[in-house]
């Protein structure tokens, strides 16, 4: 694949979704954040996001973020977007729709709502609340070796979410993850399920465990800190972990599952904004040292709220606290609640052409 870094993005979106569709994704991308653009396809060849629906529902669109490097290139008609079944990854399942000949504009995340370029026949392929789909596009033509292409973002890549059907030379067509090929990031394709039932709710909780489980002043402590959503909608949660003073030197690392994502990593508080979608969690993994004069108790909480429009139903395991004592003592959990809030993007609409 030939990448393209460039950093300082900005995306560009168009009017929002009715009161009850999601988005699906699996990327991390936003405004002023970083992508690459992966502009080594070759016609038949395709990028592929396994997403999983926060409902019982119908995908009602599909969403492709198509970049190149200096921006206004011209539009582009691809061969198709391809919705299927969730297969065994990397290799899908059966073909539930096609949306053919999609004119993809540069610099935005062009929309596809309808099976024919008149924008009279709907997309509408039903899905189960915590089933995985799978949504490819299709190229027609090599894009040029600046783009415009599709993008995946740039912190990390969570397994078995991404795929790449490429051509491995004489028309020899094979399924690859896309770490198989050295794309380490999600693709920027997503999706939009109406969820019909409009439930909100969102039950988020945090746990956390210590390793050690009692301190040892000027030893190492990591935590480790899961944040999941129980459904059953989908929803942004903000994780706040402050840490103690006591607690020195401290870097992160998160891992995602389900559909959900999360920042790679960091250093110091936690304080980022997640997507979790109905069965989906993350999985902060803490590493720092106790002071060396440290003494007593050692004592953090982890919280996690829900971000509008959803509701959390039970806010008792929102907080995870931990409480450590030297070495020789026993840990004491506890639980609680903080409020927080969060804000959702809006979206832009893309068309049909027959395709070349």
């Amino acid at each position: 694949m030939r990448s393209i870094l460039w950093t300082a993005l900005a995306l560009a979106f168009a009017a929002g979704a009715g009161a009850n569709e999601v988005t699906v994704q699996n990327d991390s991308l936003a405004n002023d954040s970083s992508g690459t653009i992966q502009a080594g396809f070759v016609a038949g060849e395709k990028a592929a996001a396994w997403l999983t629906s926060p409902c019982a529902g119908n995908i009602v669109a599909a969403q492709v973020f198509w970049r190149s490097l200096n921006g206004g290139a011209a539009q582009v008609v691809e061969d198709s977007i391809n919705i299927l079944r969730s297969g065994a990854f990397p290799v899908p399942g059966a073909d539930a729709q096609d949306i053919l000949g999609p004119v993809l504009n540069d610099g935005v995340i062009n929309e596809y709502r309808y099976l024919d370029e008149n924008n009279t026949i709907p997309l509408s392929v039903p899905v189960d609340a915590g089933e995985t789909f799978v949504l490819a596009l299709t190229f027609a033509e090599p894009p040029s070796s600046v783009g415009p292409s599709v993008v995946n973002d740039d912190d990390g890549i969570q397994p078995d979410r991404n795929a790449i059907y490429a051509d491995l030379g004489g028309g020899n067509f094979s399924w690859f993850s896309n770490s198989a090929l050295g794309v380490t990031g999600d693709w920027v394709i997503r999706a939009v399920v109406d969820c019909q039932a409009g439930s909100t709710d969102a039950d988020v909780a945090v746990a956390m465990t210590a390793d050690p489980p009692a301190y040892t002043a000027g030893g190492a402590l990591q935590y480790t800190i899961t944040v999941t959503n129980a459904g059953p909608a989908v929803t942004g949660a903000t994780v706040v972990d402050s840490f103690p003073a006591a607690y020195t030197g401290v870097s992160w690392t998160c891992a995602a599952s389900g559909g959900a994502s999360c920042a790679a990593s960091g250093i110091g508080t936690i304080a980022q904004t997640v997507a979790l979608p109905a069965g989906g969690s993350v999985v902060y993994t803490v590493q720092g040292t106790v002071a060396g004069d440290a003494s007593g108790p050692l004592s953090n909480a982890a919280t996690a709220v829900v971000a509008p429009p959803a509701s959390d139903p039970d806010t008792s395991n929102n907080t995870a606290t931990l409480e450590l004592l030297p070495a020789g003592n026993d840990a004491i959990f506890a639980d609680g609640f903080d409020p927080a809030a969060g804000a959702a993007p809006r979206i832009v609409e893309a068309a049909l052409r027959s395709p070349r």
